[in-house]
């Protein structure tokens, strides 16, 4: 038995959001359309992200839609620097990262973090909204923290 304790063990919420990283989103809205359609597409770009250390701006072409309640996210990276060009750039495409909603973003980093998970990129949007991606060594998948009240951004959680 794994001495170390497993994902699920610590109590996260239920997945909100599946993004898949490509390389031509009108490809794979077209493709995927009839599964997650119709979808809502958006310029996506994250400026003065914290990503490894440094800020960083990523320019991303995003569009949104869903299978039952859980959102899918085709994300197509366009320039700068973001995990989703690391991606790119080591040939892959497709299933990139699980987003989780939470309360707290920052208790979730340190709630994972015995299970070796580190943050790669953050970005506080505004005192109610942040993000953070979450990478562990051996595992291609990246988890992602949102926090964000059900209201969007800025509207502190009404």
């Amino acid at each position: 038995m794994n001495a170390v304790p497993q994902l699920a063990a610590v109590g996260l919420p239920q997945v909100a959001q599946i993004g898949l990283v490509v390389r031509d989103i009108d490809r794979y809205m077209e493709l995927y359309g009839p599964m997650f359609g119709p979808w809502q597409r958006f310029d996506g770009s994250v400026p003065g992200a914290t990503y490894r250390g440094r800020v960083a701006d990523a320019e991303l072409e995003v569009a949104i839609g869903y299978s039952g309640s859980v959102e899918v996210e085709l994300i197509q990276w366009k320039s700068g620097e973001s995990p989703h060009r690391e991606f790119i750039e080591q040939g892959r495409e497709g299933m990139h990262h699980v987003q989780f909603r939470v309360d707290d973003a920052d208790a979730w980093i340190t709630r994972v973090a015995p299970l070796g998970y580190r943050p790669i990129w953050y970005k506080v949007w505004c005192a109610d909204t942040k993000f953070v991606y979450l990478e562990r060594e051996g595992d291609p998948l990246i988890i992602e923290f949102l926090e964000m009240p059900p209201g969007g951004p800025g509207t502190g959680g009404k």
